[in-house]
């Protein structure tokens, strides 16, 4: 029998009718001096080079599959004498850290690229250490949308292609291993007459 997914609401809705972007997961990642911090899909680093800062002792590694960003990212951090954070290449679905590795695990909106999602929160769970936890923020859709949004690649890269309901987005998380879900923050929104979710949500590894 399945194990259901429990999940707590910490918000205050808001509706909006215009884009709005994911973000502001670092500040419910709790991270403590000492923390070793990956950052999905870090684009140019500007989160990782702030968790790292957090870490003080500890390190930030900032995630991306475009090596142009992690070459950016690498520029930042050198650019603001950060010296504990590192950026490698790679993909979420495969990701290339060991097993029981990191203590916190963050994503603005990155995750919604991908299409196989529990594969990605399947290895979120394996590299996070026992009592660790993620904080993503991601975009939702409201119901199913259509063929032509989803195969669009503009659509994917504006985070709305890649969208999917969000009963499918929580069972990812509960199949991957996670048994408790905290919704951080939401707003809904409208895009091309479809209705969106940004949600902010953290689990601990159990």
């Amino acid at each position: 029998m399945s194990v259901e997914l429990s999940i707590i609401e910490r918000y205050t809705s808001e509706t909006e009718t215009v884009n709005l972007s994911c973000g502001g997961n670092l500040d419910f990642a709790q991270v403590q001096p000492g923390d070793v911090i990956i950052d999905l899909g870090c684009g140019r680093g500007t989160e990782t080079i702030l968790a790292a800062r957090k870490a003080m002792e500890g390190k930030a590694i900032g995630l991306d599959i475009t090596p142009k960003m992690v070459q950016a990212a690498r520029e930042q951090a050198a650019l603001k004498g950060v010296t504990n954070a590192e950026f490698v290449e790679g993909a979420l679905d495969s990701l290339p850290f060991p097993d029981s590795y990191a203590d916190v695990m963050i994503s603005n909106c990155s995750i919604n690229h991908v299409s196989d999602k529990e594969k990605v929160f399947r290895e979120i769970f394996r590299v996070l250490r026992p009592g660790g936890r993620f904080v993503v923020s991601d975009i939702m859709a409201q119901e199913l949308l259509p063929v032509e949004i989803t195969t669009d690649p503009e659509e994917i890269a504006a985070c709305f292609g890649g969208a999917i309901p969000s009963d499918e987005y929580f069972r990812a998380i509960r199949n991957a291993g996670f048994l408790e879900l905290e919704i951080l923050k939401e707003r809904s929104y409208l895009k091309k007459g479809y209705g969106l979710i940004s949600r902010t949500l953290r689990a601990y590894k159990k």
